[in-house]
């Protein structure tokens, strides 16, 4: 059993909440049950209790046994001198104040519906893909499809609370800071930090300064990349080995180590090369990107605006130096729609937000309602379920349902765990 098992029952009241006696034998009456409190101190603030004849106004603290109480520490802690009532499923020991007074106890042992207690330890202990499959189903179809509205907002709050830092990092520049976003992004998971190091350490303004030259870009992308640091044998590197030099020099740039870089288990098409290549044609082709994207109105429009070539040596070339087979490098559709769900959403989204202007915000959740369901192995699993997303709104919530709740067994914080809970 863990600690938050009594956080719901104490929310809920699903405990057998008659003839509330402490462990000193003293009537409660629970008035008020408090605020729930996810960060540091008591569980519960500002609870209203009677305990004999005396109201009492304070917190409430939860322990599996009251011994918890020392081992936490909270005897040393002024946060916790206005706990009035101690909960726990079991009193191992009496726990007093600092003033020696001994705090009331209210054991929970015996109060809990055997049912409940029953499905909560078949949830904690279920090893399949998550603790409620075998439930999943038996959940009222409003019940999953109101709490899957509710994680696909909680996701994008997530999303924008990190867009959040990144504004806060560029003094609020908008532009600048999708563009940080947008190279982070470019990388995929496996080179998204050396993505976003490169964009950090190349500001917009320098490439803005040379966007009609996709020699000067790819120069600067690459040089910075850590890509130009050694000669090569064809031209068309050497060109932007020289380019570099003279830009770096002017601007007193300093490269990464190209170490940072992955390829393994990349296909071609995502190697950090040919996505730099494709950054650098994005940039050489749209000046004030976010801004063109706030007056994009619909994803066709959006989808043109990342329709753009790379310089004509990457027709051939997957890396420097290494000729392949022709092939052109446009961006697959596929990876943008990944653009518009990770990037594009999250500023539109936060943009509406912190102007207080749900238009941007509308536009947001309709850009991932006209989006084709993501596939990968979340979406895959779900899918064995039974569950089919019918477009990305949906996926993205499967994904935060699946990640942030059923891999953390956080059912009793989850409608659908709290539903089969209840019976």
């Amino acid at each position: 059993m863990r600690e938050s098992f009594l956080h719901f029952l104490w929310r809920t009241r699903r405990f057998d909440a008659q003839n509330l006696i402490t462990t000193e034998s003293q009537p409660i009456e629970i008035q008020v049950a408090g605020e729930y409190n996810s960060h540091a101190g008591p569980d519960f603030f500002n609870a209203r209790l009677r305990i004999a004849d005396t109201v009492w106004a304070g917190n409430v603290e939860m322990h599996l046994r009251s011994s918890e109480w020392l081992v936490h520490g909270h005897s040393k802690d002024p946060a916790y001198d206005n706990v009035v009532l101690h909960v726990v499923f079991e009193e191992d020991q009496p726990i007093l104040r600092s003033t020696g007074e001994r705090i009331p106890c209210l054991e929970l042992q015996g109060r809990i519906p055997p049912k409940l207690l029953e499905n909560y330890e078949r949830l904690e202990h279920e090893a399949a893909w998550i603790p409620c499959a075998h439930f999943f189903h038996q959940v009222p179809d409003i019940i999953r499809l109101n709490w899957l509205d509710r994680l696909m907002v909680e996701r994008l709050e997530l999303k924008t609370a990190v867009l959040a830092e990144v504004l806060q990092m560029t003094e609020n520049h908008w532009e600048e800071s999708f563009y940080r976003t947008l190279a982070r992004n470019f990388g995929l998971k496996v080179n998204a930090d050396p993505f976003e190091a490169l964009a950090r350490s190349l500001p917009l303004m320098i490439l803005a300064r040379h966007r009609s030259s996709l020699l000067q870009l790819e120069a600067l992308l690459f040089g910075q990349a850590g890509y130009l640091e050694e000669k090569h044998t064809e031209e068309w590197p050497n060109e932007l080995v020289r380019e570099y030099r003279h830009l770096a020099h002017k601007y007193g740039l300093e490269p990464l180590a190209v170490s940072q870089w992955k390829f393994l288990r990349l296909r071609p098409a995502n190697f950090p090369t040919v996505r730099l290549a494709q950054f650098a044609a994005l940039v050489h082709q749209s000046a004030h990107l976010f801004s063109k994207i706030l007056e994009a109105n619909d994803l066709r429009e959006i989808e043109n605006l990342f329709s753009v070539q790379p310089s004509p040596y990457w027709r051939n070339h997957f890396q420097f130096d290494k000729p392949s087979v022709k092939r052109e490098k446009l961006f697959g559709r596929d990876f943008i729609h990944l653009l518009v769900i990770n990037t594009i959403v999250p500023f539109l989204f936060h943009y509406g937000k912190t102007r207080d202007f749900e238009e941007p915000q509308k536009r947001a959740l309709k850009l991932l309602e006209e989006l084709p369901p993501e596939l990968n192995t979340i979406i895959d699993g779900w899918a064995e379920m039974g569950i089919t997303a019918r477009n990305a709104f949906q996926t993205q919530a499967l994904i935060q349902l699946k990640t942030k709740y059923c891999d953390q067994k956080r059912c009793l914080e989850c409608a659908i765990g709290s539903t089969i809970l209840k019976g």
